[in-house]
């Protein structure tokens, strides 16, 4: 792999495949293998994990949060909970924290957000077990494509951070609120796939957020915009716009080789 650094990589890259064009294919490819790897940790113990603690109503927002509640200390904070869910009922988020609260998995902080308490933290150290041994099997024989996705994962997710720091970026609570992930020593690389791709779609996430509210929308409006109606595709064109930055910390032959990577892999 290249080792020149981000920014000059940037200037001096081939454009065959530009980033915002890489954008938009690369967005469903990390969907199907998030949800792959989501779908074969419930199945694969985490259902039965989860009952053992009191169910989704004391575990959901710890699984939904796990990349930054499972870290000694780790908050999300109000504006990444709002940012996070906003798609959802307000008052039904507030409700579920609320059981969270109930179940002594969580502790509300005075500005919104929450943090994991022992029980929590406990539940989230199986949790990883959980997705550590579930992926190691849904990718078995894969071992060079995970370490090379693992390997572009990470470049992505540290030029997202640094550009998320420009003065004139978009505002990313939503990415911010899941990154950079907890990786602790000897992490299985299933995990660090699946966490660091985790990550990357809240940055889409807060990318759609602007697009649509620079056209005008709300979380509601934008939702009920049919698929295919051009207003909906010029939101999708201007995501792949925002969304685009850090993908410009690989080349159009690495975006080539991590499409065909995300594609080969099962599930």
């Amino acid at each position: 792999m290249p080792t020149e650094p981000l920014l000059d990589r940037f200037v001096t890259q081939d454009v065959g495949l530009p980033p915002h064009r890489f954008a938009g294919l690369v967005a469903p490819a990390i969907d199907r293998v998030v949800v792959a790897g989501m779908l074969a940790g419930r199945e694969g113990g985490g259902a039965e994990l989860s009952q053992r603690y009191g169910g989704p109503a004391a575990t959901g927002f710890l699984v939904e949060f796990r990349t930054r509640l499972a870290a000694p200390g780790g908050v999300v904070d109000g504006p990444g909970l709002v940012a996070v869910t906003r798609y959802r009922d307000p008052a039904v988020t507030r409700r579920n924290l609320d059981k969270h609260v109930a179940h002594g998995t969580v502790v509300r902080r005075p500005d919104g957000g929450f943090t994991a308490t022992d029980r929590g933290a406990d539940f989230l150290t199986e949790l990883y077990q959980v997705h550590a041994e579930v992926t190691e099997e849904l990718w078995a024989g894969h071992d060079d494509r995970v370490g090379r996705l693992v390997e572009a994962a990470g470049r992505l997710l540290a030029y997202a951070l640094l550009l998320a720091d420009e003065p004139d970026a978009d505002p990313a609570p939503a990415f911010a609120a899941l990154a950079p992930p907890h990786e602790p020593e000897g992490l299985a690389p299933g995990v660090l796939l699946l966490n660091r791709l985790g990550a990357l779609r809240y940055h889409r996430a807060d990318a759609h957020a602007a697009a649509w509210t620079a056209a005008g929308h709300t979380a509601t409006s934008v939702a009920a915009l049919p698929p295919g109606l051009p207003e909906r595709r010029a939101i999708e064109l201007e995501t792949d716009r925002r969304a685009a930055g850090p993908y410009a910390a690989l080349t159009a032959q690495e975006r080539l080789e991590v499409l065909a990577d995300l594609a080969a892999l099962p599930g």
